[in-house]
């Protein structure tokens, strides 16, 4: 079995032994070289040709950024982990470097002193990310597995039309480009509310907020416990809480939670598509985007089974067809689209929805528009 061949960066010397020791306990890696610097790596990825790259963002001589800037011209397919910092400087350069191509990132460990602890959380965090994005490298190359752009499924079925309220969308691996390819084509008067699950921990998120309102022509926010939902805005679950939506009178507010993560994961996908099924049912619509594991799904059960619609983004156009994959294969998506894609769909049937319920009965079922 061919191992992946990984290449670790960065100027620690104490941060390359942990990384370099906690990955060489995996049989399916290799470790072929290491760098202090980004001129080093350079040089390196010429000679190792590395399957991908952990890449430390602040480094002297050259930094991550301008590495994986020369990198995007040299080598484009190349995955990159970026390796950052928990703090308002290091979201900034994580999501410039997402910007930049990086398709994932993990956090630094916050105290390199106890090695053993530091390597358990790098090996946790790194190694399923590794394997997930080399994964879908491989996948690249190889002709798609769908006939067409999109296709219909299962889900399609007889529904009383009712006008779509919510737009809940979870995503979490290469989502925060997603996003920004996605939201700013929705319209400034989309007739529903907008409520994102991206995976991210605390102030990544707020940044992540900030830079999508600066670009969409809904005004975006990161969200806060007990927000009224109204349409016409975009809301982003802040990191290490779960949101929730809930009736309250005849309003419908957004809470934030700290009970226990789901699938490893807070915020998670499930925990918010449970509470949007519960509330909206029928009148709600779903997106699951790229995004590594299987978050969302079983929450996009719950809501096919009240009756929403769930949309599914491609596999071609994810950079980790997992989330996505798990919703499209289980029969729960009405149509999987490529990215580009996403917001017209988007926008069509949430009009499209307003339309269908102001036009006189013609009896009591419609089938569900594609």
């Amino acid at each position: 079995m061919k191992r992946i061949r990984v290449l670790i960066v960065d100027d620690s010397v104490v941060v390359r032994r942990i990384v370099k020791d906690a990955l060489s306990t995996e049989p399916a890696i290799e470790i072929c070289g290491v760098a202090a610097n980004g001129k080093i790596a350079l040089s390196l990825i010429e000679q190792c040709s590395p399957d991908i790259v952990t890449l430390d963002i602040e480094m002297p001589e050259m930094d991550g950024l301008e590495v994986l800037r020369q990198l995007r011209s040299k080598r484009p397919a190349l995955p990159v982990i970026m390796f950052s910092t928990l703090t308002q400087r290091g979201a900034v350069a994580t999501l410039d470097a997402l910007a930049l191509g990086a398709r994932d990132y993990v956090a630094k460990p916050a105290n390199v002193g106890s090695v053993t602890s530091s390597m358990e959380t790098i090996r946790t965090e790194l190694v399923p990310k590794i394997r997930a994005l080399c994964a879908a490298a491989t996948l690249v190359a190889r002709p798609s597995i769908l006939p067409k752009p999109f296709y219909d499924t299962p889900a399609a079925r007889l529904v009383i039309p009712r006008p779509i309220e919510i737009v809940a969308i979870g995503t979490s691996t290469g989502g925060p480009n997603a996003l920004t390819q996605v939201l700013p084509q929705l319209p400034a008067d989309l007739p529903a509310a907008v409520v994102i699950v991206q995976h991210m921990p605390p102030t990544f998120t707020r940044f992540l907020a900030e830079r999508l309102n600066g670009t969409c022509r809904m005004p975006v926010a990161e969200a806060s416990t007990e927000q009224v939902l109204r349409p016409g805005q975009i809301l982003i679950a802040p990191g290490d809480f779960h949101v929730a939506v809930e009736q309250v009178g005849t309003q419908v507010q957004l809470r934030t939670l700290r009970t226990p993560p789901e699938n490893s994961c807070r915020p998670a996908v499930d925990v918010l598509f449970r509470s949007v099924a519960r509330v909206y049912g029928s009148r709600a619509l779903a997106l699951v985007m790229t995004g590594m594991g299987q978050d969302g799904l079983r929450g996009a059960e719950q809501l096919h089974d009240a009756g929403a619609t769930i949309l599914a983004q491609d596999e071609a156009s994810s950079v980790v067809w997992g989330m996505p994959g798990f919703v499209a294969q289980a029969g729960l998506a009405a149509k999987v689209l490529p990215l580009p894609e996403i917001a017209m769909d988007i926008t069509r049937r949430v009009r499209e929805s307003r339309r269908l319920t102001a036009m006189p009965e013609r009896g009591s079922y419609v089938h569900q528009f594609s």
